[in-house]
């Protein structure tokens, strides 16, 4: 069993039409499946030219996690996404597949790490920036991450986990992204959160939101602990009193 420690400070979190915490304690106490939207945050605190370069998964991420960052200087940055920038990609493959010429703008902005290389730019942050595509608990290896982080001196460490709607091509493969989201957790040291990890030899069944979302339920009600399994790994989130 493999226990850390830590505490959440703040959090911010956006979906389409869910941009304000009244409206996330609403889903929260009746979950629904959004429909699907256009919506992008607003990420009118940057320069319009650097707008221009963010695609809504990046647009997503800047909206919950700029507003935490505000103030602090050599802030570590988690970036945690699974299927990262599938539009993007699915571009690219679709103008290969016609033979048309492919843009290095779109492909160096279709990588993995590409949204905390703009992270680091636009903020001028040369603090450790890690971009992590793990599977469906995402959320728990970034909170390793996170508290491996504080563990070597950081005095605090910003999470983000963020999903954009696949292209409808993708639909067969991808059916853990229930509409665009994002979430950011500025951790710190303390002990008003534990995370817990078990292995189980039984097959788990499949948490019905993405753990993110599942965690954030949890931050705005008055449950003291959610649980979420993947594969063999059980892993068990407790609010300390």
């Amino acid at each position: 069993m493999s226990v850390i420690n830590f505490n959440i400070a703040q959090w911010r979190a956006w979906a389409p039409g869910l941009d304000s915490v009244d409206a996330w304690q609403a889903w929260s106490r009746q979950p629904v499946v959004l429909q699907s939207s256009d919506a992008a945050p607003d990420v009118s605190f940057l320069p319009a030219m650097q707008r221009r370069r963010l695609s809504r998964l990046a647009r997503m991420a800047f909206s919950v996690g700029w507003p935490l960052a505000e103030g602090r200087d050599n802030l570590p940055l988690v970036f945690v996404s699974r299927h990262g920038e599938t539009p993007r990609t699915f571009d690219i493959l679709s103008d290969l597949a016609t033979d048309q010429p492919l843009s290095p703008t779109q492909f160096s902005l279709s990588v993995h790490n590409a949204i905390i290389g703009l992270w680091s730019i636009m903020r001028g942050e040369t603090s450790e920036m890690t971009a992590l595509a793990a599977a469906g608990d995402g959320l728990e290896h970034g909170m390793l991450e996170a508290a491996a982080l504080l563990a070597e001196g950081a005095p605090a460490v910003l999470l983000i986990v963020t999903e954009e709607q696949p292209p409808e091509a993708y639909s067969q493969w991808i059916d853990d992204v229930p509409f665009p989201y994002a979430l950011a957790l500025l951790i710190t040291a303390g002990t008003d959160w534990r995370l817990t990890l078990n292995s189980s030899t039984k097959i788990q069944s499949k948490a019905h939101w993405p753990h993110a979302l599942n965690l954030l339920r949890t931050l705005l009600g008055q449950q003291t602990h959610c649980q979420h399994a993947w594969k063999n790994r059980v892993w068990t989130w407790q609010r300390n009193p």
